[in-house]
């Protein structure tokens, strides 16, 4: 079946369109609003995601997983959505031993007093260059290397930024699982 609708689409055909938006459009505003502030920002660039798909979907050869490459593109878009609305980077390089430190501490186990929601909120709650490298490196699981040259950016830019995100949110996780609400 989504090859069929995958051949509509190279056709130009509405219909079939019409179906892989609506077979895939929740999944892919999930990874919009990863990298979104809010849901209208990250409904924003599903849409402007879908119009890449469109515009591209002959190059579409079939290697590979359609869903991947669907979430590609929308992992690209959000990014270049990103880059289009930031001011400015700041940054500053972590001596690579202290990331090395922080990184061998024991990791928090969540368990049954953290659920993906909470999760996810403290993730959107971080600083947008933290979240953004969060985001590419443990959820999409780019490399360092890749994350620089896509955001333009030294790797040790994005280590730092890591870095910085994840002792951030094993603060805020420490002191939530102490207190819970």
């Amino acid at each position: 079946m989504e090859d069929h609708f995958i051949e509509g689409c190279k056709k130009r055909d509405r219909k079939s369109f019409e179906m892989l938006y609506n077979k895939y459009a929740p999944t892919l505003l999930g990874v919009c609003y990863r990298y979104s502030k809010s849901r209208a920002e990250a409904e924003d660039v599903l849409h402007e995601g879908f119009i890449k798909i469109y515009k591209n979907i002959h190059k579409f050869e079939g290697k590979g997983s359609f869903e991947g490459w669907l979430k590609r593109i929308m992992v690209n878009t959000s990014i270049n959505n990103y880059k289009a609305s930031i001011k400015h980077y700041f940054h500053e390089d972590i001596d690579d031993k202290v990331i090395a430190n922080e990184e061998a501490e024991e990791p928090i186990i969540l368990g049954d007093g953290i659920d993906k929601e909470k999760l996810l909120g403290l993730i959107k709650d971080l600083p947008n260059g933290y979240q953004l490298v969060f985001n590419m490196y443990v959820l999409d699981g780019m490399s360092h290397k890749d994350i620089a040259k896509e955001l333009n950016i030294s790797t040790n830019t994005s280590k730092t930024q890591l870095f910085k995100a994840r002792r951030t949110l094993r603060d805020k996780l420490s002191k939530l699982l102490k207190n819970p609400v």
